[in-house]
């Protein structure tokens, strides 16, 4: 059967696929192939330009200029061509390996210098750095452009409705007021924290052999410095050089790594729920798309549907996420191949992390205040006042203010403007202070919340 959108058993390659084009160049078969290739020849090259090494020549710049033009031009076909050398071999970094020496076979300096490409290293030291420019690549080039898209957007709501007073709920119940954009500028601080906790996690790599001792690189060049120059390698990839190893790297960063994203999908999850809630309680509405359908029987439906699968996409990719951190610093003894196929699933964790962002993006898009909902819960909650009345009662020494606050609202209905101010003109308090108060409305009573929101 040949694979298409309707028959696959993923989601991701299936309904999604198009939306997750962006990380097919750092997530594929092919991304993982063609970043090997980029690596081996690398090394190839790193070797040839080393005079130390007498028995490999340095190479023209017609064979570097071949060498890097292979790789810029690596394609699906050449992938393809790799894969059939594995059906053979049964062993994927091999087969590139014999690839590359078929490949390349036309070219004298490289034919003569061909027992070079891939020379001392493991499998894993190909691999190790593989995944580490995927990462890399996919971090800089996807995850973040599109987070900083919903962080923006959040950012710009915010600032615009800054100073929108809205009912805060604690615990479901009406509390102490709030504004609209002071709710979003919080998840704005979060998401920005947590950004820069992406950023500082550093990317490892290291490129010293079957147990992480350069035991290879020594029998054939004892007196060779081959940590300086794979310390030198590795940094010139773009990652940081890890010198203790045993055959894997232990992929520690990586598990710092998903812990961030995960930690930026929780947030996330927290706001689609806060979203949602809003949007059933009526302070926000949602743009209506002609021609789209709500329900298939209840034609006024305007659902939440982006916040509901941007919530659901992100628990899915927690999901795999935290079992990456907690299964890829496991390997027993000097290593064991459980990490092999569990790092063939990174692009299963970012794909629907990227679709979680991509589907709360565009709820984000549709939403609309809605100011008369929002005056109307702020005027139907006039107990909210009794906060403020009972600390500035506290102030000038008035006895037990908060006790005489919870007697006149606690779980009593009917509280309003009328019933609280009678309250306040009975209290011993300075005429200003009294004034004050008076004058204070639930939409008023916002504190800096406009002034925050505003400055974010």
């Amino acid at each position: 059967m040949e694979l298409t959108s309707l028959n696959a058993l993923s989601p991701l390659d299936g309904r999604y696929q198009a939306k997750l084009d962006p990380l097919r160049p750092y997530f594929s078969e092919y991304a993982l192939i063609r970043f090997r290739a980029l690596v081996e020849i690398e090394w190839l090259k790193a070797l040839a330009a080393e005079p130390t090494l007498a028995e490999i020549a340095p190479f023209s710049a017609y064979t570097l200029e071949e060498l890097d033009t292979k790789i810029s031009r690596f394609g699906e076909a050449e992938a393809e061509q790799v894969k059939t050398i594995e059906a053979r071999t049964n062993h994927d970094v091999k087969a590139l390996e014999y690839w590359l020496k078929e490949h390349f076979d036309g070219n004298a300096e490289i034919r003569k210098a061909s027992e070079f490409i891939h020379f001392a290293c493991t499998s894993e030291d190909i691999n190790n750095l593989s995944h580490g420019l995927m990462l890399k690549n996919a971090r800089e080039q996807v995850m973040l452009p599109m987070l900083d898209q919903v962080i923006l957007r959040l950012t710009e709501l915010a600032r615009e409705h800054a100073a929108i007073p809205m009912l805060a709920h604690t615990h479901g119940q009406p509390a102490s007021p709030t504004t609209l954009g002071k709710e979003i500028a919080n998840v704005v601080y979060r998401l920005r924290r947590q950004r820069q906790q992406l950023l500082n996690v550093e990317i490892l790599g290291k490129i010293n052999g079957a147990v992480g001792n350069f035991n290879a690189h020594l029998s054939a060049y004892p007196d060779f410095d081959w940590e300086s120059f794979a310390q030198k390698f590795v940094t010139n990839l773009g990652l940081v050089y890890n010198p203790y190893t045993i055959q894997i790297e232990p992929h520690d960063y990586m598990a710092e790594l998903y812990d961030v994203f995960s930690r930026i999908n929780t947030i996330l999850i927290d706001l689609d729920r806060d979203l949602w809630g809003y949007i059933s309680l009526g302070y926000f509405k949602q743009k209506v798309k002609e021609g789209e359908v709500g329900s298939s029987t209840m034609p006024h439906k305007v659902n939440p549907i982006d916040f509901e699968n941007s919530e659901g996409n992100l628990g899915l990719a927690n999901a795999v996420l935290r079992h990456l951190a907690e299964k890829l610093p496991i390997s027993r003894w000097q290593r064991d191949l459980t990490d092999s196929t569990v790092l063939r699933n990174m692009g299963v964790a970012f794909g629907y992390t990227l679709l979680g962002y991509d589907s709360c993006l565009k709820g984000l898009h549709k939403l609309e205040a809605n100011p008369a909902k929002l005056a109307q819960d702020l005027d139907h909650n006039w107990e909210v006042l009794a906060e403020p009345i009972q600390t500035v009662m506290r102030r000038y020494g008035v006895e037990n203010p908060y006790e005489q606050l919870k007697a006149l609202t606690r779980g009593k209905g009917g509280i309003n403007k009328e019933s609280l101010h009678d309250f306040i003109h009975n209290l011993t308090i300075p005429e200003a202070a009294k004034s004050a108060l008076l004058e204070m409305t639930p939409a008023s009573y916002i504190g800096k919340a406009a002034e925050l929101a505003s400055a974010i």
